[in-house]
């Protein structure tokens, strides 16, 4: 005779992956669209204003600078590859001149969408503490 094992996620509505990174890029709420993901510049608010859902939940970390300077980084060689192949002699200070701000600007520009679009996929796959059904009872010890 099979056992079949009930589990939480076996009732857990699907949440849509495109659609919460999505919001995410666009600065808000994975859940409902609406609200503001952030507090300030890379600040995630604790919960959105419009919908109430928790996102101090998320796990971002480093992993939204790393797509922004493999993203930058690519920019940056492709203009640098195409003015050494489309012109005889560039001079240093032009690099110097156009591709240092655009080094340090592209990030800064980038980045708050990046990491949007990292907590909306989070949100969407029930990472972390995302997942209600997963949270640990805060009346339960800690294990190390």
């Amino acid at each position: 005779m099979p056992v079949t094992v009930n589990t939480v996620s076996d009732t857990k509505p699907p949440r849509s992956l495109g659609k919460a990174v999505w919001n995410g890029m666009k600065l808000r709420c994975p859940h409902c669209g609406k609200g503001h993901m952030f507090k300030s510049f890379l600040k995630v608010a604790d919960q959105c204003e419009v919908c109430g859902e928790e996102l101090f939940h998320h796990r971002a970390d480093d992993f939204p600078p790393y797509i922004s300077i493999i993203i930058v980084g690519h920019v940056i060689v492709g203009v640098m590859l195409h003015l050494e192949l489309a012109y005889d002699d560039v001079a240093p200070w032009i690099y110097m001149v156009t591709m240092v701000p655009a080094s340090v600007i592209l990030p800064l520009i980038s980045l708050p969408s990046i990491k949007g679009a990292v907590v909306g996929m989070q949100w969407a796959n029930r990472m972390f503490g995302f997942d209600a059904a997963s949270r640990r009872d805060p009346g339960l010890p800690s294990y190390p």
